[in-house]
């Protein structure tokens, strides 16, 4: 059959292949269109960059509700923002938001693209602004693969983490990363800082005082049940540490903080405050919190990794998704996970996608006690 005329369109528009040279870069792009934990963990990416080619603007494009994650990151110049909200404005006004994005980005005149994900968007851009070099996860033949200068595999083994994965795209390239560019970290900001010192101040909490617990996340299928959530709450106050609870905004991660608070009271000794700041601190304040923290407890979340990235001891109580590529980054965090279900991790929303993990609600209070009490010692 012959090819369609888009097809061959496509075909004399892939990108020519050249040999890659850090000297030669002035501007590179490095996209990541995903959640707000995917982000944060593409931070070393620019790390990297910028260390190999300090000559170089390294420049981000993420969804505006994720951009908190990279703002004030030192080795970053310019984050560009894709507003999900657009496509709700009707057809007229996210095509000119679309075009304005376009030319904002034609006008930094980028030598490389570095495309962190599959989303389909990657491709377009690489062959509407016509870089020298791209980079992107092998993903299909045809159009995708043709977009790109280079690929590397999207996941080479599931035993690695997201953030090794993430640098195989600067490997394929040439890049070997060194062991201070794989660093998470998030920069909260002065006026972060300065509400969340405020906050502690009101409460009478010290830094290195208290143990943050975030047991929500957007999805149910990886939260911890409730009245375990409350039990360890229980047990940790009962040490004499005081508790901060923090949850989004979002109506279904306030009711299990309140259905938490609701099952408090099972251990009936004198035992230390707790504090919900539940759905008040914004994504930057929280990191500001969470470095103040003595440890931080939480599931697999955007919240555990800002922990992570801000050297507090971090542990991820993990369910059906895989620990391996998504638990806590750095040295001495831990991971907390059944160790009766074998099927683990499977990947899927719950059990038989029933949005109710079984690994988690059967996952003793005990188990998570003990890794909270290593990392206190």
């Amino acid at each position: 059959m012959a090819e369609s005329r888009a097809a061959v369109l496509w075909q004399n528009t892939a990108m020519p292949k050249h040999a890659f040279s850090a000297a030669g870069l002035r501007r590179a792009l490095v996209i990541k269109l995903r959640h707000h934990g995917d982000v944060l963990l593409a931070a070393p990416v620019i790390s990297t960059l910028k260390r190999h080619a300090p000559q170089c603007e390294v420049d981000a494009l993420v969804y505006a509700d994720t951009a908190p994650m990279l703002e004030g990151h030192p080795a970053l110049s310019h984050l560009h923002l894709i507003d999900r909200n657009w496509k709700r404005q009707g057809l007229g006004r996210q095509s000119a938001a679309e075009l304005r994005l376009i030319s904002s980005l034609r006008a930094r005149h980028y030598d490389l693209i570095v495309h962190l994900s599959v989303h389909t968007r990657g491709a377009w851009l690489v062959r509407l602004l016509r870089p020298r070099w791209s980079v992107a996860p092998k993903f299909r033949p045809g159009f995708w693969a043709k977009s790109f200068t280079h690929l590397y595999p999207a996941q080479s083994h599931p035993d690695r983490h997201t953030v090794d994965t993430n640098l195989d795209s600067l490997r394929a390239l040439g890049i070997e990363p060194a062991p201070e560019d794989m660093r998470v970290f998030m920069v909260p900001g002065a006026a972060a800082e300065a509400k969340v010192d405020a906050l502690l101040a009101e409460h009478h909490l010290s830094p290195g005082g208290f143990v943050h617990i975030h047991p929500a996340s957007r999805w149910a299928f990886k939260c911890w049940p409730a009245d375990r959530v409350a039990a360890l709450c229980d047990a940790l106050a009962a040490k004499g540490l005081p508790i901060v609870l923090t949850s989004a905004p979002d109506a279904n991660e306030q009711a299990l903080i309140a259905a938490v608070q609701a099952s408090r009271g099972k251990i009936a000794v004198p035992s230390a405050p707790t504090i919900d700041f539940s759905g008040q601190l914004s994504l930057k304040e929280l990191a500001a919190l969470t470095a103040r923290a003595r440890l931080f407890v939480g599931v697999d979340s955007a919240p555990m990794h800002i922990a992570a990235a801000m050297g507090t001891p971090t542990i991820g109580i993990f369910g059906p998704s895989g620990d391996r590529e998504w638990g806590p980054w750095g040295a001495g965090n831990r991971v907390v996970a059944s160790l009766t279900h074998a099927c683990r991790p499977c990947g899927r929303a719950g059990c038989d996608d029933s949005k109710v993990s079984e690994c988690l609600t059967t996952l003793p209070v005990a188990q998570v006690l003990a890794a909270c009490e290593e990392l206190l010692r």
